[in-house]
């Protein structure tokens, strides 16, 4: 199995040996759902949540179906018993690395330099699985995008902090393409015109974000971030 990756963000892509492998929706379904959970998986709860419109019995037969009818490489990306499902040791998963880093840029330690890399602002930039809208789909895109939201914003700070401005604003302007309603991204772009010392810009952005939360939600920005621009102002 060595050189299978699973991948789920930007789209959903079972590659082996740099090559996709081409499957059923329904194949896609499966193994996406299994390379959601770390762990295991009962087979019950795959066949009761990817068939949750039929009866226990017809779904967990279309579950044994849906397995026999495999690509051969996409049954040996899974190990299965009578009880559960899971992915093979060998498979890598694109969210679980990406996971990772989410959370090594929100320790309190420092950050490994190679972390704070145009590849770690790509790596976060990317939705979980677009265009699925299955309830357990939507409840892990939320997770991610939290997620990957505050790991951005300390990427951008952090980036910042160590001089690259152009890189920082590249995480920022990440988070705010994420939801350009957040006001903690906008302070990150903010902070970062400001200690480069543009000053205009600090305050163009300042503008527009109003604008944008005004219209959007009908709000005005916080007391913290008009803090930021009050001298400019």
């Amino acid at each position: 199995m060595d050189g299978t990756l699973v991948a789920l963000l930007g789209g959903f892509r079972l590659l082996h040996a740099g090559h996709a492998v081409r499957m059923s929706l329904g194949a896609e379904h499966l193994i996406a759902f299994v390379a959601l959970r770390s762990q295991p998986v009962a087979r019950l709860l795959v066949a009761g949540t990817l068939w949750s419109e039929v009866s226990e019995h017809r779904a967990y037969a279309a579950l044994r179906s849906s397995l026999s009818r495999l690509d051969p490489v996409a049954r040996r990306a899974l190990k299965v018993d009578p009880v559960a499902v899971r992915l093979a040791d060998e498979v890598v998963v694109d969210l679980q690395d990406a996971r990772v880093l989410a959370h090594r840029l929100l320790a309190l330690a420092a950050t490994p330099p190679e972390d704070l890399s145009l590849a770690a602002i790509g790596a976060l930039s990317r939705d979980l699985l677009p265009g699925w809208y299955e309830d357990w789909v939507l409840l892990e895109s939320e997770d991610w995008r939290q997620l990957r939201l505050h790991a951005l914003e300390a990427l951008a700070d952090r980036l910042t902090a160590a001089g690259r401005f152009g890189e920082a604003a590249l995480a920022a302007g990440a988070a705010i393409r994420v939801d350009p309603l957040r006001e903690s991204a906008r302070a990150c772009l903010i902070r970062l015109h400001l200690t480069e010392g543009n000053q205009g810009e600090a305050l163009r952005q300042f503008e527009r974000f109003s604008h944008v939360l005004k219209a959007g939600l009908g709000l005005a920005p916080t007391p913290q971030l008009r803090k930021l621009v009050e001298t400019l102002l």
